[in-house]
């Protein structure tokens, strides 16, 4: 693989790479606002200028630079090398470039640094970004030096709503133009545009149109300053206070890589953030999925009941005991959002019952070509293969209208139909519900035992490309809820059935077993796009 040096350092590098790409494929950050991994590179900032040493025996290109002399008390000519942004700088093999090394690119970017600083205010108090802002990091890593700019600065638009999920703030904008070369070349919506120039230069909306459709919160997701807020979260946390755990959205069968970012003080998600995986998501993720994180703590089923009033789990666990050992014919039905650790206990639990399989969950929906799938269930793809001839809802509903199952086991409580039938066709049987949210099921079940939601514990799932994805805990279980395969496990020892599983890595260990075929989605070796 061919190689250039980096201040010494040998960055290896694929054809077509720019020094910025193979630099940061390393690891490496080359200062840089403008550019993102995912989108095109304008050099607009400047922020990532270097200098590449000629070949030997050749001479680079000098600049006449008029710089001050302290001593001499004057202005003089000197000869600089010409620095050139990374972001469009083909790597070429055996090339030798400096930045950190380079007394020329240091000074270069604390002018630029300096350039951005003139005109923005310092509202770090009360700006969202403050805490994971890269004018402060690089303020702080490039010049460190004291406002030298005396005079008013210039003033620009401040709280400008960009449709209903963004705010933009025109005085801490740096032009990077991620905001715009998003909306254009991934959500191919050119709804955001730059206006005026030199210091009067900002972002609009273009005229008749607003920020819509369902890849505006990634605007403010490129943003590398507090220029782009969102609504959702704008002005609820501090980003210091926060804690993250690596996450996979839940919206529908894509399965985009996230971070959830929680306030462990509280036990409360705040917001997702798309976490990068080229083979999954690249580098997005869409409003709908970013807005999930809220069913956290929405519509919770946060206690177990008996015939529609609260009771203990110990108690809804002997009610479910006697429903199923009195039963002339039982089902078990997977749920296609909840995790291959539930669904796997869950087969285990139906093994020892001898009961018919099924599975239900979310009806189909709105679907598009960039992410959005139209199948709105995270695990679709891992239950097809721990129960590939499991029956549907339908036929579920049939065979307890002729009479053939008297118990239905289910997890989760979403239906593929709105009909009305379809819930009071399950009414025919004793209904026994573990469920996260409320739903048609648990209204209509019989017991309900309430089970841990995503967050609240580690688990896989299988998106619409085959790939095994671990979703890590972050919060604590909300009320009497528990991770469900551990609710399964009481509930078949309590039916005399050893399942034999206690602890998570049992569970995951007949996973292996059930489903030795299932591949795990690779991450990125690269880090991650920062913001």
């Amino acid at each position: 693989m061919p190689s250039f040096k980096l201040d010494g350092r040998e960055i290896p590098f694929e054809p077509g790479d720019s020094i910025i790409r193979a630099a940061w494929k390393q690891g490496i950050e080359v200062p840089h606002y403008c550019w993102h991994p995912g989108l095109s590179s304008p050099a607009n900032c400047r922020m990532c200028l270097v200098e590449i040493k000629p070949p030997e025996g050749q001479r680079g290109i000098q600049l006449d630079i008029v710089a001050w002399d302290e001593e001499a008390q004057a202005y003089r000519t000197v000869k600089k090398p010409k620095l050139l942004p990374s972001c469009q700088m083909q790597a070429v093999d055996g090339q030798e470039v400096l930045a950190e090394t380079s007394p020329h690119v240091i000074q270069a970017r604390s002018y630029v640094q300096e350039a951005l600083l003139l005109n923005h205010p310092v509202d770090c108090p009360i700006c969202d970004q403050a805490g994971e802002c890269k004018l402060q990091d690089y303020w702080l890593a490039h010049q460190g030096t004291k406002k030298r700019m005396r005079e008013e600065p210039v003033h620009k638009p401040k709280g400008v709503q960009f449709g209903e999920s963004i705010v933009y703030d025109g005085e801490r904008c740096v032009m990077c133009t991620r905001c715009v070369r998003f909306m254009e070349e991934v959500a191919k919506d050119p709804v955001l545009e730059m206006r005026e120039r030199g210091n009067l230069n900002e972002i609009s909306v273009a005229p008749g149109r607003k920020l819509e459709g369902n890849y505006t919160l990634m605007v403010e997701h490129v943003c590398p300053v507090g220029a782009l807020t969102s609504t959702d979260f704008r002005f609820k946390a501090r980003v210091w206070f926060l804690r993250s755990a690596k996450t996979i959205c839940q919206g529908c069968a894509q399965g985009c890589n996230a971070h959830l970012d929680f306030d462990p003080r509280y036990n409360k998600a705040y917001r997702y953030r798309a976490r990068d995986n080229h083979a999954v998501n690249s580098y997005w993720m869409c409003d709908p999925g970013m807005l999930s994180y809220k069913a956290v703590h929405e519509n919770r089923l946060l206690e177990a009941t008996v015939n529609g009033k609260h009771a203990s789990t110990h108690a809804a666990i002997e009610a479910a005991k006697g429903l199923l050992a009195g039963a002339s014919g039982v089902a078990i039905v997977h749920g296609r959002q909840q995790s291959q650790e539930d669904n796997v206990a869950l087969a285990a639990l139906g093994e020892a019952l001898g009961a018919k399989v099924f599975v239900t969950g979310a009806a189909d929906g709105f679907a598009d070509d960039i992410l959005i799938k139209a199948d709105k269930n995270s695990n679709t793809a891992g239950v097809a293969l721990l129960a590939p001839k499991a029956g549907d809802f339908a036929a579920l509903r049939k065979a307890v209208s002729k009479g053939d199952i008297s118990a239905v086991l289910v997890l989760g409580t979403s239906v593929p139909s709105d009909d009305d039938g379809a819930i009071s066709d399950l009414r025919g049987a004793k209904t026994i519900a573990l469920a996260v949210h409320e739903g048609p099921i648990a209204k209509a079940a019989t017991v309900v035992l309430p089970i841990a939601a995503w967050a609240e514990c580690s688990g896989t799932f299988v998106n619409i490309g085959g790939h095994a994805q671990v979703s890590e805990k972050a919060l604590e279980p909300q009320g009497s809820a528990r991770p469900g395969w551990e609710v399964i496990a009481k509930l078949g020892a309590a039916l005399g059935h050893d399942l034999g599983f206690a602890k998570l890595k049992e569970v995951r260990a007949r996973l292996a077993s059930a489903t030795p075929a299932v591949s795990t989605a690779p991450e990125d070796s690269a880090p991650e796009a920062s913001a």
